[in-house]
């Protein structure tokens, strides 16, 4: 038994319990320059976290060299039952839990697996402006099969825009626009702009 009830079975496959009992994701609003530190002291405290990552490219005068980081700065996502959240409060550069009011609001599972997908693949990404408008669609072939984003050109290339709808963030990848077809739009539930509060 893991920390946030999970239970995993010995095979690949998830179990009908552990998809049951499994926490929700929740945005983590940290200290600038603190989403590495938090995420160790978490999961030293048994939770699970994500904080993605990229490369980007800083030049000097004299030198040029690849620097990882977060490809959502100021944040961490991390599953927890949101009844029991002080310990996550307390953490050194939690600065709140990102929700509407004192209400944690979670992230969709479906949102961080295509955030997964994009790091997991090793196909160059970077962050980009949130995107309310523009034209939905889902890839239909190569690593990053079936995920849905928005597709965009940027500087003659095309790019599909995974998006943390709370946050109003995302993050782009390079892809081949003849692998993706148009699907229609989700509304959004949430009315308003959700703020991290310590609650």
């Amino acid at each position: 038994m893991k920390a946030g009830g999970m239970f995993r079975a010995d095979n690949d496959g998830e179990n009908e319990l552990e998809a049951i009992t499994r926490n929700p994701w929740f945005a983590l609003h940290v200290r600038t320059r603190f989403e590495g530190s938090v995420t160790a002291h978490l999961q030293g405290k048994g939770y699970e976290l994500f904080l993605p990552m990229y490369v980007s490219k800083r030049r000097w005068s004299d030198r040029t060299k690849e620097i990882e980081q977060p490809l959502f700065p100021g944040y961490v996502f991390c599953r927890f039952d949101p009844l029991m959240r002080l310990p996550i409060l307390v953490t050194p550069g939690v600065i709140g839990v990102v929700g509407m009011g004192k209400t944690p609001i979670p992230i969709e599972d479906e949102e961080i697996a295509g955030i997964q997908a994009v790091v997991n693949s090793g196909l160059p990404s970077q962050p980009c402006p949130y995107l309310q408008i523009g034209e939905r669609v889902q890839i239909e072939s190569g690593p990053l099969n079936g995920l849905t984003g928005i597709l965009e050109e940027i500087k003659g290339r095309h790019r599909l825009i995974l998006a943390v709808t709370l946050l109003q963030r995302a993050v782009a990848v390079e892809i081949d626009v003849a692998c993706v077809r148009p699907v229609v739009p989700r509304r959004n539930a949430l009315v308003g702009a959700p703020v991290a509060v310590a609650v």
